[in-house]
């Protein structure tokens, strides 16, 4: 059988949206404080919302922030202009592990994930839609912009934030929930969700070349340093507007008042448990010696349940690739495999997690050791279903066989 070549680790891209005033810039500058040891670079509008001098202290700016002036990424560029600015994050000097575009109020979701799935860039891949929501003003959003409704059914992870302020908080989350196709649904106050839902988060040992804020937080948590807090101390002024008459995106953002910059107010100072900041998260780790058949898995993510949002890893399909194991990478509906050699000398195995809100970790494990089959040999064609999932241009059209 012949198989497509292995490619090279490609950088996640998540999309940050919704609506004025949701959180989506606190959400941002928690990812941002709080990336467990990875580099973020980020696709922001440039319109104050992002406290600049704070990233300067921190090395996160610079190369790995790229700044769009008119706040509406979908209608400024088309998706071979996207390439050109993810191709800047994505410059493999720069040792980015995610990148995340924050899309302003104006934007449309559907827009930019379809720009996203149509890039031709080889080093980016899709990571995810999220949708932050106001918890406090779900239902006058909902009047104002009914369109609310087909941007959850459309997102892969909603996060419910400002829970704190909501008078009723759960009827809003099982509200959203009935308006979600599957996607993971998180409740959160000031933004603050675990980063491991959207990437995974490299150790701090092996960072090089970037002072991060997780450096800072952690230095030293008893001398009443630098903390998150102090980093929020500017909000947002009339300097940090763009200069000159109301444009497209400026006329939408032009009700902004007090109300709308609560979000970016300063968090209570961290405790020097991390952890404890971040909505949980369910997980599922699953190891199997015995290779998994690739029609029994195929069918297992073509009927992913509801809240579950990632899922990683790598798998043995036995007989099927004995040169290959096969890397996974799926996020919301999206799915993509990339076959790679067996590292010499290691053991064979099936290794993968599940990250999610609210799934049933037995009933996975229980689909996944269904999938599980010692077969000697191959089915002739098990393996169509999988090989959809593999982007390699030089197998296009080529027969799988």
């Amino acid at each position: 059988m012949s198989q497509p070549s292995p490619k090279p680790q490609q950088i996640p891209v998540v999309v940050l949206a919704g609506f004025l005033g949701s959180g989506k810039t606190t959400l941002l500058n928690h990812l941002l404080h709080r990336s467990g040891g990875s580099r973020i670079g980020a696709l922001v509008n440039d319109f104050g919302a992002i406290e600049i001098d704070a990233m300067a202290v921190a090395g996160a700016l610079g190369d790995s922030t790229v700044s769009l002036g008119n706040g509406c990424l979908c209608c400024a560029v088309d998706a071979s202009e996207l390439d050109q600015y993810l191709e800047r994050l994505a410059e493999p000097g720069l040792g980015i592990d995610v990148i995340v575009i924050e899309a302003s109020g104006l934007a449309e979701p559907q827009e930019l994930v379809r720009m996203l799935l149509a890039s031709e860039h080889p080093g980016v891949v899709y990571g995810g839609l999220v949708e932050v929501v106001d918890a406090a003003e779900f239902d006058d959003t909902r009047a104002r912009h009914p369109e609310i409704d087909r941007h959850l059914a459309l997102a892969d992870l909603v996060v419910v934030n400002k829970l704190d302020r909501a008078a009723d908080g759960e009827r809003v989350l099982g509200l959203v929930r009935t308006l979600v196709d599957r996607a993971a649904v998180v409740p959160a106050t000031y933004g603050r969700i675990d980063p491991e839902f959207l990437f995974d988060c490299r150790p701090s040992e092996e960072r090089i070349g970037q002072l991060s804020f997780d450096d800072l937080h952690e230095a030293d948590p008893h001398d009443g340093g630098l903390h998150e807090a102090d980093l929020h101390d500017g909000g947002l002024n009339q300097a940090d507007l763009p200069d000159g008459d109301l444009n497209q995106a400026d006329q939408h953002d032009a009700d902004l008042n007090a109300d709308d910059l609560d979000d970016r107010a300063p968090a209570p100072r961290p405790h020097a448990h991390a952890g404890h900041l971040h909505a949980a998260y369910d997980s599922l780790s699953f190891v199997s010696p015995v290779p998994l058949d690739p029609r029994r898995l195929m069918t297992f993510l073509d009927s992913r349940p509801e809240g579950l949002y990632r899922i990683k890893g790598y798998v043995d399909f036995g007989p099927y690739d004995v040169r290959n194991r096969y890397a996974v990478h799926a996020v919301g509906r999206f799915l993509r495999f990339y076959p790679e050699p067996w590292p010499a000398g290691g053991e064979r195995l099936t290794q993968l997690v599940l990250i999610g809100s609210g799934i049933d970790a037995a009933a996975l494990e229980k689909e996944l050791e269904a999938s599980k089959s010692d077969a000697p040999h191959a089915d002739e064609h098990g393996m169509w279903g999988v090989l959809r999932y593999v982007r390699d241009p030089e197998e296009q059209g080529a027969d799988p066989t």
